[in-house]
């Protein structure tokens, strides 16, 4: 506060001059201000932008080791082994799918074949896995027979080439038990010609897969 000499009150030109450089002092300082809580504020709505931003995949990084890579979901499908006391052609079953199979045979002139009795759900069906190692073109005859005398045959054409491959009757409701059902299967030469091999699913053997 400013003293005056003698008592006497202030000289009113300065108190006008004071009252102006307040007012000066304020205009300049209010913007100042005003500007600089904008950017705050705007610092504020980025922070919140990156927040709510979605977080982007992490590069995957290769890696020297070849067991580091991860193989895709086709790969990572294994196929079931065969157990003991189960043929190798009896891989590829559905999960869900019960064989009711007997032995797997084998005939002199290298015709190889296995024959199974098949459950899944109420459907039941049958189903002759084989290999044809003759080198000559075969007939197979595949007979399904199920309860009240009911059978269904097929004729299944087997090829030339030594590659696992199957035949099967058509899937039908079960009627009764699994077990109320035999499949035969006769593998011949072509045109009527001798009978090489017959498989049957009589072995009693019920495996799931």
């Amino acid at each position: 506060m400013l003293r005056h000499s003698g008592g006497r009150p202030p000289d009113p030109r300065w108190v006008r001059l004071l009252a102006l450089s307040g007012i000066v002092v304020c205009a300049i300082a209010l913007p100042l201000a005003v500007a600089s809580a904008g950017q705050v504020g705007d610092g504020g709505r980025t922070v919140v932008r990156d927040l709510v931003r979605p977080a982007e995949p992490p590069a995957v990084r290769p890696s020297a080791d070849p067991s580091a890579v991860r193989s895709s979901a086709a790969d990572d499908y294994k196929a079931p082994r065969a157990g003991a006391g189960r043929a190798p052609l009896l891989l590829g079953l559905g999960l869900a799918t019960a064989a009711r199979c007997g032995p797997e045979l084998t005939s002199p002139d290298g015709i190889e074949a296995q024959t199974c009795v098949l459950t899944q759900g109420e459907e039941t069906w049958a189903r002759t896995y084989y290999r044809n190692a003759t080198g000559a073109v075969l007939d197979a005859a595949l007979s399904f027979m199920g309860p009240g005398g009911r059978t269904v045959q097929l004729h299944c054409a087997v090829s030339a080439g030594d590659e696992p491959d199957s035949c099967e009757t058509p899937r039908e409701h079960t009627r009764g038990a699994p077990t109320d059902y035999t499949a035969v299967a006769e593998f011949a030469r072509r045109g009527s010609g001798p009978l090489l091999l017959r498989t049957g699913s009589n072995s009693g053997e019920t495996t799931g897969s």
